[in-house]
């Protein structure tokens, strides 16, 4: 099978979030499959300089964008990934905007890239089976290869599939942007592409794919709901015959405690004594050395991710006092909104030996967070799939989430009778309930046979990528037929 990952971003070359996993992490599982598959993305200014060895491929495209025409080149990475250059649209310091908002031109920076991406396939003479695409900023191919390109032979049996990351992030642009997609006046209707007299370019992909998912099975079911469905939950019960979730999996070669080069001591769940050597360089490195707290008995909470109210942190923030007065200790690394950039820094000023907080993000410090903590706070408000907890169970750390999404899918709830599971899990969204499955969880910490088993077992657990690639394999194959009947 020919397929083709259209995304805004992929690791290894550019990630701002778990989406950038997931398609890097895809195209290397069906290579190992024995498929054909590639990546597009485009070629922004961080990727230039990271990647130098780029090649030009001397290819170049035109693509209208309203009224005017821009000129792309096309840059590969030997065959695995293909990039698409724009300076006008990508060469910025961001992906998609500053702390100050996104950029202003992002209707026509996405317009650009999706028609470019099918550009693209016809100048490198790539004819995908499959087009599987990514949120918002790609939801416009489907819906071009219906309606501008659907007399064009060589997209004649090509296939789409488009995966909603977060259903919160739409593409949403004011109706004058509307001219520049090159679409006509007809499809800005409420059975088109309006949206509360916007365009939304996710609304395109979900009237136009010939498959849709998203990143768990929970997920799935929950944006049919008035709830979750951010106002696109009758557009998507329209299409829930053709709606599925497939569970995220992590790189196990990137996320291995065994083979880990950030971490001061390896482990496996045959051996997990190295994981306390973890916990040790952790505290050092971030609290130093206290005999009077005894820091290392104390039991340790990490938090890794973007800090927004999605995210939960709102609860966090009004339980810091609470979680502290309970013994533990508490590291968080992440950026987000500035309200709660402002929040911990104040509280982490107040609580130096007991919570430290790192605004941004360092690679090594999410990694030896992951390994040395105890315990993976993620209480999510809703959480389509999340890998933050997939990969804390990699590394022994225990998650306290939030029942929602693919947190539901993947932490199974700890029975303190039976002694079995892999997490705390708690219902309500509010604070008391979030510190309530803490409490659960310093229950069992304050056991050592019970915490060194429930650690083991969750080591054991297998979310690797090889179950969700077969399954996407599956639902191409599903969407080619349905092209093809």
């Amino acid at each position: 099978m020919n397929i083709l990952i259209a995304t805004p971003e992929a690791v290894p070359y550019i990630k701002t979030g778990g989406l950038a996993d997931v398609a890097g992490a895809l195209v290397k599982e069906y290579r190992k499959m024995g498929e054909i598959a590639y990546v597009i993305l485009p070629l922004y200014k961080n990727i230039r300089e990271v990647q130098p060895s780029l090649k030009n491929t001397g290819l170049k495209i035109k693509v209208p964008v309203g009224d005017k025409v821009r000129e792309g080149k096309i840059f590969s990475d030997q065959s695995l990934a293909y990039f698409i250059e724009c300076d006008e649209f990508f060469d910025r310091q961001e992906l998609y905007g500053t702390s100050a908002g996104d950029y202003d031109d992002n209707a026509a920076r996405f317009i650009f890239f999706s028609r470019g991406i099918l550009e693209a396939c016809k100048k490198l003479n790539l004819q995908p089976d499959i087009i599987h695409c990514n949120d918002w900023q790609t939801a416009l191919v489907p819906l071009y290869l219906k309606t501008l390109y659907s007399s064009d032979d060589f997209f004649a049996k090509t296939a789409t599939l488009l995966t909603i990351h977060n259903l919160g992030y739409q593409g949403l642009f004011p109706s004058s942007e509307m001219p520049l997609t090159g679409l006509g006046w007809e499809l800005f209707s409420p059975e088109g592409i309006e949206f509360y007299g916007k365009v939304n370019f996710l609304k395109a992909g979900l009237i136009s794919s010939d498959i849709l998912t998203t990143v768990s099975d929970t997920y799935a079911k929950e944006i049919l709901s008035k709830e979750f469905g951010f106002s696109l939950e009758g557009v998507l019960k329209n299409r829930e015959e053709d709606l599925y979730g497939v569970n995220n999996g992590i790189d196990y070669e990137e996320w291995n405690p065994a083979k880990d080069r950030f971490l001061s001591a390896n482990y496996n769940q045959n051996d997990i004594s190295g994981k306390r050597a973890c916990k040790r360089d952790l505290i050092q490195s971030l609290f130093g050395t206290s005999d009077k707290l005894r820091v290392e008995d104390a039991p340790l909470i990490g938090m890794v991710g973007r800090l927004c109210e999605q995210k939960g942190l709102n609860l966090v923030l009004k339980s810091v006092d609470e979680i502290l007065s309970l013994g533990a200790h508490i590291v968080i690394l992440g950026k987000g909104d500035e309200t709660f950039h402002i929040g911990f820094a104040d509280a982490a000023k107040r609580n130096q030996e007991r919570l430290s907080v790192t605004i941004g993000f360092e690679e090594a410090l999410a990694h030896k967070i992951y390994a040395g903590s105890d315990f993976f706070l993620m209480p999510s408000k809703y959480e389509p799939c999340g890998l933050g907890q997939l990969i804390a169970l990699r590394y022994g750390t225990i998650p306290v989430a939030r029942r929602t999404g693919g947190l539901a899918d993947t932490v199974y709830d700890y029975n303190h009778l039976a002694s079995e599971g892999t997490g705390f899990l708690f219902s309500d969204y509010t604070p008391s309930a979030m510190q309530d499955g803490i409490k659960r969880a310093l229950c069992v910490y304050s056991e050592k046979g019970k915490m060194e088993k429930l650690i083991i077992t969750a080591m054991e657990q297998d979310f690797s990528w090889a179950k969700s690639a077969k399954k996407y394999i599956e639902l191409y194959e599903r969407g080619i037929r349905k092209r093809n009947p």
